[in-house]
Formats: structure tokens, sequence, C-alpha cells
């Protein structure tokens, strides 16, 4: 396998222009970013329907399970209705996510890789939900108590969540690297290697946890960078904005045999903050 050159995916996302350019673009991005999407009394309506109806349809989502769990392909057609629920949601908040069509369909013909995303907003999930095509499976690692719950015990373990145990980190990288092994190969599982959602105005410090799976596991990784989600949602409120989240993904990231973990760890975070930074 030859050894892919940091430089080789870091330097054609600056090719754009000037450095004092590429802050201007970033700066009318962020602008745009925020612009709403629909006039106020439209955002209105949409809202108190999603105060309304909203409780209603989770517990549906949450109930759909325990009668249809054990039947054939549900999973298939559990987690797309679970996506179709995601882009629902957005389009009452009045908030639009948008990926270029052509990372799109690389996305959907995409096998053999783990995703890694960036964190910034609880909107990230369901922005990721809406913008992935259906071809394109995945799922996500959520921490054990949540799967435990007899509400949600069921939906999650059959739309294929990975339950991790937080409480041992050995245990819990042998059961993600299991449960990566298992899946198909179409299948992919989303990670964040920031750990948690992130306060400052760049990435945070990566977790080694998706190299180390890609690693034990001979998949690639299959970074996405989220911009602005946290415009719209940040820390500490609960009412979300109405706006743009643009979805970027990137070449996929192969981990280097030659290399260490801390150096692919950082390579793949230079690459993914190289796109973060220039917006």
């Amino acid at each position: 396998m030859m050894r892919q050159d940091p430089h080789d995916t870091i330097a054609p996302l600056f090719r754009s222009g000037r450095p004092q350019d590429v802050m201007a673009n970033l700066s009318s991005s962020r602008d745009t970013a925020t612009q709403a999407i629909d006039p106020f009394p439209v955002r209105l309506i949409k809202r108190t329907l999603l105060i309304v109806l909203g409780p209603v349809y989770f517990l549906f989502l949450a109930f759909i399970p325990l009668l249809c769990a054990q039947r054939k392909g549900f999973r298939g057609w559990y987690w797309r209705f679970v996506k179709r629920a995601c882009s629902r949601l957005l389009w009452l908040l009045s908030i639009r996510a948008e990926m270029p069509a052509a990372q799109q369909a690389a996305l959907a013909a995409n096998t053999g890789s783990i995703i890694v995303i960036n964190h910034r907003s609880h909107l990230d999930g369901f922005a990721l939900m809406h913008v992935v095509p259906d071809e394109k499976w995945f799922t996500f690692a959520a921490k054990k108590e949540l799967c435990d719950a007899k509400l949600l015990s069921t939906g999650f373990n059959g739309a294929g969540l990975v339950p991790i145990d937080r409480a041992s980190g050995s245990v819990a990288m042998e059961t993600l690297t299991q449960a990566v092994r298992d899946m198909p190969d179409r299948r992919s599982v989303v990670l964040f290697p920031e750990g948690t959602r992130t306060k400052s105005q760049t990435l945070g410090e990566f977790k080694a946890g998706a190299v180390l799976v890609a690693r034990e596991t001979g998949r690639t990784i299959q970074p996405i960078v989220i911009h602005d989600s946290e415009r719209l949602l940040p820390r500490g409120k609960f009412v979300p904005s109405s706006g743009t989240i643009r979805i970027q993904a990137l070449e996929p990231f192969i981990c280097d045999p030659q290399a260490t973990v801390d150096q692919d760890v950082t390579r793949l975070r230079a690459a993914m903050m190289a796109a973060f930074d220039q917006g």
C-alpha cells in the first residue's frame, strides 16, 4: 500500500486563492448560513405544528419497533423511516442541510468504511441523516445507557445502533471493533473523533478510536465535515435558528501501516481541519 502524503490531501483545499480571499469567502458563507429559510409567519406555523405533533410522532417512532422488530427486512425500512423523520424535523425547523450532488453520489457507492464527522451541535446527526443517500447505510455508536432504556432499546437495537460501555475504554474498543467486523460492507458506523461537541472556533483534539478500529478491521475512513450547525444551535441554546447547514464529504482516508496511530490521527485531523477552516 502506498503512503499518502498529507500535503496531497490538504493542499488542494487552498488553491482557490489568497488567504484574504479564503477568509472573505468564509465570512460570506457564515452570513449565508444564518439567513432564514422561510418568512416569519411560515416559521411560526411550522414550529407550532412541531410542538403539537412532535411528541406524538416521536412516540410513533419509538413504538413501531415493538410491533415490527421481528419482521424480515425491518432494519432496512425502519432506518429509512427514521431518515425521513430527520428530514421532516429539519423542514419544520426551517433548516436546510446541503451536500454537493457529486459527493452524495460518491457516498452512495462507498463501501468498507468508517464515517467520522466533527461535532458542533445537536443538529449534526439530523443533518447527516438528511443528506446521506439511502444507498449508503450507516449507524451510530451510542452510550450503553441509551440502548438499555426500556422505551428506546427495541428501536435502537432494531436500527443497529452500537452500544458502547464508556466505563471501560478497552471494552468499548473491543465492542466497537467487533461490531464493525460484523457489519455488511456497505454499512458504516459514524464516530465523532472529538468525543463531544466542541466550544472552540476550530476542531477539537481527535481521539484515536476511529483510526484504531480502521486499522483493526482494514476499513478506510470516510471524513465528513459539518459547517455552521453551531451557528443555528450553539451550546446552551434549545431553540434553533432557521438557516443552512453545509456538509462536505472529503476523499476517503487510508491509514498508513508504516506510520504510528498518533501520526494517522494527526493527518486525519489536519485534512478535516483544512476543510473546516476554509469553510
